[in-house]
């Protein structure tokens, strides 16, 4: 997959391997591969199209549709897009037999400061004064 993307112009992230963009802004393609699937986007419907007739031409393909869920987040869409993993959060749940525990608001104390000793150490000190050392 890695070598038709980059074949047909793509670039592949640095950062991410499994993204590849191509094109400038107002044409823009991004392509999110991960194992069997894949996450097309671009500025309009014409350049999905164009890319997954190339793909469709390369690979044996099938297109689920609008996106609806990817790596355990649900997209849907009303006047914006909704993004959620409440499916995900039950199947944990399900999984670890957390089905019975109680509910808490949060599992910490609420705005609680957290960093290390050695970020604290060096705070202190670089607050302290001249005369303090």
């Amino acid at each position: 997959m890695s070598e038709a993307l980059l074949r047909f112009g793509f670039m592949q992230s640095q950062h991410d391997h499994s993204l590849f963009i191509k094109g400038p802004e107002e044409h823009i393609i991004i392509i999110l591969v991960y194992v069997d699937d894949m996450l097309i986007t671009a500025p309009n419907l014409t350049l999905i199209s164009e890319i997954k007739t190339k793909l469709q031409l390369t690979f044996k393909m099938k297109d689920l549709g609008d996106l609806k869920y990817f790596l355990g987040i649900d997209f849907a869409r009303s006047q914006g897009i909704l993004i959620h993993q409440r499916k995900y959060t039950l199947e944990l749940i399900s999984e670890l037999g957390l089905g019975a525990a109680k509910p808490a608001k949060t599992p910490i104390e609420s705005n609680i400061k957290l960093t290390t000793k050695e970020y604290e150490e060096h705070t202190n000190n670089s607050n302290a004064t001249d005369d303090e050392f």
